[in-house]
């Protein structure tokens, strides 16, 4: 019994951990191994995908902003369209008065003749406030749609045919009119 015991006691200067295989030298390597193995990684791997997502995400930020920019620009014009259209009615109905108002002291063909002027004017006021505003929406429709489909293909990195183009126009163009 003695001897099973004598047999099974480690060797002096091995330690607790003699028996198991560890060994100092080994170990240090392998830390210093695991340290390199970091340091090239952040520098070489994480730190470049950190960057390019950063750049993306500064991109679509800017994207984002440009689009605010140009819905706070539609909402102006088409309250600048307004106000002209409610100028071009109010000189209008005032034309229409100072014409009723001169029919009294003219005669009937001369009152009939400035009310036709009138809504003529008006007419043509607002077939040119309009006109205005088409072209206006015309003109943001046609940048929100370069801008979606130059956000598109700067986010996906994907180079973007007429076909691809078109269909996000269309996509982004119903998102916005409904």
């Amino acid at each position: 019994m003695m001897t099973l015991l004598a047999a099974a006691a480690a060797p002096a200067g091995e330690g607790v951990l003699g028996p198991f295989g560890f060994s100092w030298p080994l170990f240090i390597a392998q830390v210093i191994n695991f340290i390199l193995v970091i340091v090239i990684l952040k520098k070489f791997a994480f730190g470049p995908i950190q960057q390019m997502l950063e750049q993306r995400r500064a991109r679509i930020a800017e994207g984002e902003e440009k689009l605010k920019r140009i819905e706070k620009q539609l909402a102006d014009s088409e309250e600048q369209t307004a106000a002209a259209i409610a100028k071009a009615n109010e000189d209008a109905q005032r034309l229409i008065d100072e014409a009723r108002e001169s029919a009294a002291s003219l005669s009937e063909a001369k009152a009939q003749e400035a009310v036709d002027h009138a809504q003529q004017i008006l007419a043509k006021a607002e077939a040119a406030a309009k006109a205005e505003r088409q072209q206006i929406a015309a003109e943001l429709k046609k940048e929100f749609g370069k801008l979606v489909a130059a956000t598109t293909a700067q986010v996906t990195g994907k180079v973007l045919n007429d076909e691809d183009k078109n269909r996000i126009n269309q996509e982004a163009l119903a998102k916005v009119e409904g």
